[in-house]
This record gives C-alpha cells, structure tokens and sequence, in this order.
C-alpha cells in the first residue's frame, strides 16, 4: 500500500533528520557571519554538494542522489528553519535547474551538465528583467541565429544564486513576431564569450543570498545548448516555476517553524528580573474620563 501523503517513509525520515542535523552542526555557527559578509561561506557550500544537497533528484547515473521532489522539500524546510539563505541556493539549484534540465534539456546537455550540477556546479535562472518586471513573458533578451550558434543580448535583474552560480539558464526571445512563442532557454556557462555579471543587489534580509544583474553582450551560446526546443522557452518557464513555488512554500515554513522555535526559547529564558519572560502578563490598565472640572477649556 502507498503509504499516505502525510507520513514519511523510513528513508525519508533518515534524510529529514540527517539534512536537520547538517544545519543545526554546520550551517548555524556560520549565519551571523555570511549575513554581514553577504555572502555564503565556500566550504559551507562544498559540504552542501557532499551530502548530495545540490542534486538531490539528479538521477544515480548522472552522479545525483536519485531521489524526488518530497525529499527537496524536506531539505529545504530543514535548512530554511536555521538559515532561508542557504536554502535558497538548495532550493534553485534543485527545483528551478536541475529540473528543468531533467525534463527539457537534450542528453547531451544532461550528460555535460547534470554530474557537475549534483558534485560542485552551481546553477542559476535567469527569467527576470527590468523592463519587463513581473510580465515575464514580456522580456527583451533577444536571441539570433548566428552561423552554427547563437547570439544573445540583453540584460537579466534580480537573479539568485548570480554571483556563485557556473550555469545559467536564460531566456530570450528568438523571434518576436511570435510574441511569447518566441521565448527559448538556452544553457550559458559563465565564461562563455560575451556574458558577465553585474550588480549584485544590496538586500535588507536573506544577505547571504547573492541576487545579481546578469550583462549579455553578443553572448555567444552554442546551438546544442538550447533547452527544450526553440520557441517552447514560455512552457519550460512556466513549468518550472510551479515546481519552484512548491520549494519557496516549503522555505516559507521551515522560516516560520525556526521564528516560533526562537521565540518560544527567549520566552522560557530568564530575564533581567530573574524571572522566565513568558511568565510576564500584562498589567491591569484602565482609563477613565477625566471629570469635567479637570479639563482643559477648548
């Protein structure tokens, strides 16, 4: 029988508990510092790629850990509960590139990209832009055929994971007489001809998470490093996306789970009286209209 939705199998607890026990030992101890740093300690991100947390459902032949969606949330919640910086670069790694790879790129593109990704790549997506804000669709990254390749050119804003990343999946437009059926993903290495980052973003939270402008300028990709076909960029970006929102709900919790778990130890502290803040109440306090002859004329 399949066991129901709302308990974890034997496996899955073990990878719950393993992933909690990483961050609690791990990634703790280093938050105060990446948050003023801004940005996430290498060695930290190299223990991410050990226990197999940046391609958790990179298939075994591929060098991944062979496992599924459930358990990306479930690390991702883990992490989030201690640090949602960290879980950020788990989360986009997991749901928003190694996915998408799985299920549009070519095995050419999975054989070249996918082992990297699960042992010490990381990825990023690059979907956002200035002008076209929250119409994604309405983006002005252009793609031309060139030759045996292509060319991009545009500018990509608030890209996470930019500043670290090796592999960016980008979106551009390859004709626009199509409008959004115009759209195709392409798979940009960072020292690829033409392509840099720019500005990373100076952020009031989530510090350690680089968010990034990306610069294509003549960005010279190889045709074989399309995703998915041409034109079909709108549905691998739409696709995607919705995988994505499962990882950022499961962020949202483990957040919410750390804030309450913070909260309810600082209540059980002492205080400065000696006594635990959560057994303060709130004094009695009543207000009562001044009789008329104590008030002021006008």
């Amino acid at each position: 029988m399949t066991p129901p939705l709302t308990k974890l199998s034997e496996e899955e607890e073990l990878f719950r508990d393993t992933v909690r026990d990483f961050a609690e030992r791990e990634v703790r101890p280093r938050v105060a510092a990446m948050e003023r740093a801004s940005a996430v300690d290498p060695a930290l991100l190299a223990k991410c790629f050990e226990l197999g947390l940046m391609g958790i459902d990179i298939p075994e032949s591929h060098g991944g850990a062979g496992g599924n969606l459930l358990m990306t949330v479930l690390a991702v919640e883990e992490l989030s509960a201690v640090d949602a910086s960290v879980a950020i670069f788990v989360d986009v790694q997991n749901t928003l590139v190694n996915t998408l790879l799985r299920k549009w790129a070519s095995d050419d593109v999975k054989r070249r990209y996918l082992p990297r990704l699960a042992s010490d790549l990381l990825g990023a997506y690059a979907l956002s832009e200035p002008e076209s804000g929250s119409d994604a669709f309405g983006l002005q990254t252009r793609a031309t055929r060139q030759g045996s390749g292509w060319i991009l050119g545009g500018r990509k804003l608030w890209i996470t994971n930019g500043a670290e990343a090796g592999l960016f999946i980008v979106f551009a437009n390859s004709d626009f007489t199509k409008g959004y059926k115009g759209i195709t993903a392409f798979a940009v290495e960072r020292g690829f001809r033409g392509f840099s980052v720019g500005k990373k973003e100076d952020k009031l939270g989530i510090r350690a998470s680089s968010t990034c402008e990306l610069i294509l300028e003549g960005c010279e990709v190889p045709a074989a490093n399309v995703v998915g076909e041409v034109g079909v960029g709108y549905k691998v970006a739409i696709e995607t996306l919705n995988t994505g929102r499962i990882g950022i709900g499961a962020q949202m919790i483990g957040v919410a789970r750390g804030a309450l778990t913070a909260a309810l130890e600082y209540a059980r502290s002492g205080s400065s009286s000696g006594e635990p803040s959560g057994s303060f109440r709130r004094s009695s306090f009543s207000w009562r209209r001044p009789p008329p002859s104590s008030r002021r004329p006008g």
